[in-house]
C-alpha cells in the first residue's frame, strides 16, 4: 500500500475505508476513498492544480491556515495520478 494517495496526497492512513475501489469492488492501494471508488475517479475532470486548490480549502475548513494547506499539497503535481498530466 502506498503511504499517501497517488491523486490528492492524503495519507492513507487518515482513510477510513482504507483506500479507494476498483470496479470489481477490491480495494485499490494507490487512491484513497475520496478520490477514487467503483474504478473510477470522483472528479475525473480536475487537473493538479484544481486537487490542490480542493484540498486547500477542505483543509481550511479543518481550521487549518491556507499556508499549511498548500504545504501538505505542494507535491500533488508529482503524483502518480498526475505526473504524466
Amino acid at each position: 500500500m502506498n503511504k499517501f494517495c497517488q491523486s490528492c496526497g492524503m495519507p492513507m492512513k487518515k482513510d477510513p475505508q482504507g483506500g479507494g475501489t476498483n470496479s470489481d469492488g477490491t480495494k485499490n492501494t494507490d487512491y484513497c476513498s475520496y478520490c477514487y471508488q467503483q474504478g473510477a475517479f470522483k472528479n475525473p475532470d480536475f487537473t493538479a492544480k484544481q486537487m490542490q486548490d480542493f484540498c486547500i480549502v477542505k483543509m481550511q475548513e479543518m481550521g487549518m491556515p491556507k499556508f499549511i494547506g498548500w504545504l501538505f499539497t505542494r507535491n500533488i503535481p508529482r503524483l502518480k495520478r498526475w505526473k504524466n498530466s
